[in-house]
C-alpha cells in the first residue's frame, strides 16, 4: 500500500508529570521514531512542524513534534524549566509511544537537552543529529561578542553595548539574552540570501495557524537561571563519550550561521566525522527552513 496512504498524524494533549505536553505526530509509527527538540528556553516546535515535519515523515520517519513542559503550547506556571524536566517529559514520550529507540533531532538548545539526554539515557537513542545545535555556550557568547568588536570598529553604539554585556554575570539570562539580542540585531540568524523557495515557506508559516500559535514564554530563561545548575556548559566531552559508545552523531549546520566560530564548527565535525557531517550554504541557523531541500536530501542519503 502507499505510504501516503498509511501515513496519518494526530495530535494530543498528553498528560505528564501533572501537567498538558502538547505533543503531534507525523507519519506510519511503524518507520523509524524520529524526535525533534526545538530550541529555548522559551522556544518551541511550531516552525518546524509548520514546515518540514510532513516533508520529513513522507521520507519514511515517524516524526514526534512536542513542546518541553513550561514553553511553547505546554503551559504549565509550575514547570521549573530544568534539563531533568525536560528528561522526564522526554521519557513518558517513549512510554506513550512504546518506542525502544529513538532518533533525537536536536536544534539550537535543544542540542544541549538532547545530548545530555543520550548520555544519561543511551539505551533510548538511536542515532543524535544536531542540527544548528548549540554544544560550546561560552564559546558561542565569546565569539558573538568579539566577532561585533571587530566588524563594528568605529561604531561606539554597538561597542559600548558589547562592553556592557561582557560585564554581566556569564551565568545569568541577562548575559545570554543580551548576546543573542546583539546576535539577532545583527543578522546573525538569517541567511545572506534569501532564496524564492526559503521566502516562500516562511511567508507561509507566517500565514499559518502556526504561527499563531508561536507562543514564547518569557520567564523560561529566568526560571532555567534560577533552578538548572548547568547553565553555561560545553558538551564536546559528552558527544565524545556519546560516540566512543555506539551511538552515531550527526551534524548538519548553516555556512552562514554566525553565532558559531570556524573553530567550532571545525571542531563539532571532528566529533562527528567526515561522513556524518555537512555544511550547508547560505544557510544560516534556521536551516530546515533556509535551506530545507538540502536539509531533507541529507537526512535522506545518511539515513538510506
Amino acid at each position: 500500500m502507499n505510504k501516503l496512504l498509511l501515513a496519518f498524524f494526530f495530535t494530543i494533549s498528553l498528560f505528564a508529570n501533572g501537567q498538558n505536553l502538547y505533543i503531534k505526530t507525523y507519519g506510519n509509527k511503524k518507520e523509524k521514531a524520529l524526535i525533534f527538540i526545538h530550541g529555548g528556553p522559551s522556544g518551541n516546535s511550531t516552525l518546524f512542524e509548520g514546515t518540514t515535519a510532513q516533508k520529513l515523515a513522507d521520507l519514511g520517519f515517524y516524526v514526534i513534534i512536542y513542546d518541553r513542559r513550561g514553553e511553547g503550547r505546554s503551559a504549565d506556571p509550575e514547570a521549573k524549566i530544568t534539563y531533568a524536566e525536560a528528561f522526564a517529559d522526554l521519557n513518558t514520550i517513549y512510554k506513550k509511544y512504546n518506542l525502544k529507540k529513538a532518533i533525537l533531532l536536536a536544534h539550537s538548545f535543544g542540542g544541549l537537552v538532547a545530548t545530555l539526554y543520550t548520555e544519561k539515557y543511551p539505551q533510548n537513542v538511536s542515532n543524535l543529529i544536531l542540527a544548528g545545535a548549540l554544544f560550546s555556550q561560552q564559546e558561542t557568547y565569546d565569539h558573538i561578542l568579539n566577532s561585533l568588536k571587530i566588524s563594528h570598529k568605529g561604531d561606539s553604539k554597538t561597542l559600548n553595548k558589547v562592553f556592557y554585556v561582557e560585564k554581566l554575570d556569564k551565568n545569568s539570562a541577562g548575559y545570554r539574552k543580551h548576546c543573542f539580542d546583539l546576535a539577532s540585531d545583527n543578522d546573525y540568524f538569517k541567511m545572506p540570501n534569501p532564496t524564492k523557495a526559503s521566502k516562500k515557506l516562511y511567508s507561509d508559516y507566517e500565514k499559518s495557524d502556526f504561527f499563531k500559535t508561536n507562543i514564547r514564554n518569557k520567564n523560561a530563561p529566568l526560571l532555567f537561571y534560577k533552578n538548572e545548575k548547568q547553565n553555561n556548559i560545553d558538551t564536546r566531552s559528552c558527544l565524545k563519550k556519546i560516540k566512543a559508545e555506539g551511538i552515531p552523531i550527526y551534524a548538519i549546520y548553516g555556512k552562514e550561521d554566525r553565532i558559531f566560530s570556524s573553530a567550532q564548527i571545525s571542531s563539532i565535525k571532528s566529533i562527528a566525522g567526515q561522513k556524518h557531517f555537512a555544511l550547508l550554504d547560505n544557510c544560516s541557523h534556521y536551516l530546515f527552513v533556509d535551506q530545507q531541500n538540502q536539509f531533507l536530501s541529507q537526512i535522506a542519503q545518511w539515513y538510506k
